[in-house]
């Protein structure tokens, strides 16, 4: 027979019960526990943390500088365009077209697909220039080519990745590791976000497959997870699961997250834990976009003007599409929209293969989008104060592949991490400029060398960040997305 608790008894296994670890520690009779969190604690106070409202991590907050960039679209072409068919022409490639590769090109490198020595590859395209600025376009992109005037070209980037999931990962998260956050995520924790009924961070996919390595390009790393981005989808539900179930109101919905919000209320009150109010605010943000975010992502609402000048579609999913969701969430207050457009990576064993369905294709589904974006927010006053960026996670050879030794017909343009293109648009860059000169072959830096920290140091000095003071402890480190080594503003392109 069980033997019936006195009120002292159980009021001490209800202690026991509502201890976590960290009250071990805490509590500890050794001390550790309790110099280890005197440790996290003073790594807090050194960190340069966001003071949202007490109950929402979302709500909007004022930079600590003054900022000139308000909201991000970054558009990743996932795979790596060749800057050399597209935006850097170097007319000596032409000429050295199907010579042998110097020695100095290979020694001391790595490479993906090269083997022996490889044969050096002209640009494919014809170029010319553009615009008052004179910038140098091919055949391929002719709508982006109507907007030289208004883009900001970095030809000189460089990162220390040659494999495309590091280096994506590096691109977007500041490191070659998983585990990260993205800089959607930055952004929206320090930024929160202008509209309470949708979230600060949104991701739009095209191309018919997930980047190399997922989500962890969106994932809000070790900060809180309500920061993470959230992946939404241009036809049918916006988020998946976002609808009630069949059977289940919307005035049911809300009672049941009453109920959860003060269940977790009561543990946030008795454990203090952070990511409790993420759970609350996660919920309660799923609840405000069942009303919201059908409205904003229905395409149907626009003009047939406007679907025809993007090339959108409201029946399929597309990266038409999702340029023109990009316009309709900065314009409704998201802080941060990343799109990421599958198939940018140029191999194959025929020159059909490789350049006509990996390279011109791509370039028939973005061009048009991409110039009809630039054009809408210029038109809508947007561009005063939003920021997109275009590009991939690295560039490529001047020479070709040649898997094995045995060069084939065509076989694309290997990774080269040291020299590829991105360009900006928009608040805070100069237009109608370009920044950064490659070697005469388009395979290295010839002057203004800018490393992918450099351009996060930047992106965050517009948004009103210092880079170095930007941080969040974890692992007993302030971390930062420009990590430990030096990084700096890139002035030179600044408006």
């Amino acid at each position: 027979m069980k033997r019936k608790e006195t009120i002292g008894q159980q009021c001490f296994r209800q202690s026991l019960e509502d201890r976590t670890r960290r009250h071990f520690l805490r509590d500890s009779t050794t001390g550790l526990g309790a110099l280890w969190l005197a440790s996290q604690s003073a790594a807090t106070d050194a960190a340069v943390l966001p003071k949202h409202a007490r109950d929402n991590p979302l709500s909007p907050l004022a930079p600590p500088l003054s900022a000139k960039v308000k909201r991000v679209i970054y558009l990743h072409m996932v795979g790596a365009p060749s800057q050399l068919e597209l935006f850097d022409y170097k007319p000596d490639l032409k000429m050295l077209d199907g010579k042998d590769c110097p020695q100095s090109f290979l020694d001391g490198k790595r490479f993906a697909f090269i083997n022996g020595t490889p044969k050096m590859l002209g640009p494919q395209f014809p170029f010319r220039q553009h615009g008052d600025c004179g910038a140098w376009f091919s055949d391929r992109m002719p709508h982006l080519a109507s907007h030289a005037d208004d883009l900001c070209f970095i030809k000189t980037m460089q990162t220390d990745q040659f494999n495309h999931g590091p280096a994506q990962l590096m691109v977007h998260t500041g490191t070659s590791q998983m585990g990260s956050p993205s800089i959607g995520s930055w952004v929206t924790w320090g930024l929160g976000t202008e509209n309470s009924d949708l979230p600060g961070f949104i991701v739009l996919l095209s191309g018919g497959r997930l980047p190399r390595v997922g989500k962890a390009l969106w994932s809000a790393g070790f900060l809180p997870s309500v920061y993470q981005g959230v992946q939404c989808r241009s036809q049918g539900d916006p988020v998946l699961n976002v609808s009630n179930p069949n059977g289940v109101t919307r005035e049911e919905r809300r009672r049941v997250l009453d109920t959860l919000d003060e269940l977790n209320r009561h543990s946030h009150e008795s454990f203090g834990d952070p990511e409790t109010l993420t759970r609350i605010a996660q919920y309660e943000m799923a609840f405000r976009m069942q009303a919201s975010a059908p409205e904003v992502m229905d395409l149907k609402n626009e003009s047939a003007q406007t679907l025809a000048a993007y090339g959108a579609d409201p029946e399929k999913e597309s990266f038409a599409n999702n340029c023109l969701l990009a316009r309709r969430l900065v314009e409704n207050g998201v802080r941060f929209v990343q799109l990421y457009d599958w198939g940018w990576d140029t191999h194959g064993s025929s020159k059909s293969e490789a350049l006509e369905f990996g390279l011109v294709d791509k370039c028939k589904q973005t061009d048009q989008p991409i110039a009809a974006l630039l054009a809408d927010l210029k038109s809508r006053g947007l561009m005063e104060d939003t920021l997109v960026v275009w590009g991939g996670e690295f560039g490529r050879t001047p020479m070709r592949e040649n898997r094995g030794g045995k060069e084939m017909a065509f076989m694309g343009r290997d990774h080269s991490p040291d020299a590829f293109t991105i360009w900006m648009a928009g608040a805070g860059v100069k237009s109608g400029y370009t920044h950064g000169e490659t070697d005469a072959v388009g395979y290295t830096p010839a002057v203004d060398p800018v490393q992918v920290r450099d351009m996060h140091a930047t992106l965050l000095h517009l948004m009103g960040f210092n880079h170095q003071q930007m941080s969040y402890p974890f692992k007993g480190l302030n971390q930062k997305l420009t990590g430990v080594k030096e990084a700096r503003v890139v002035e030179a392109i600044l408006a």
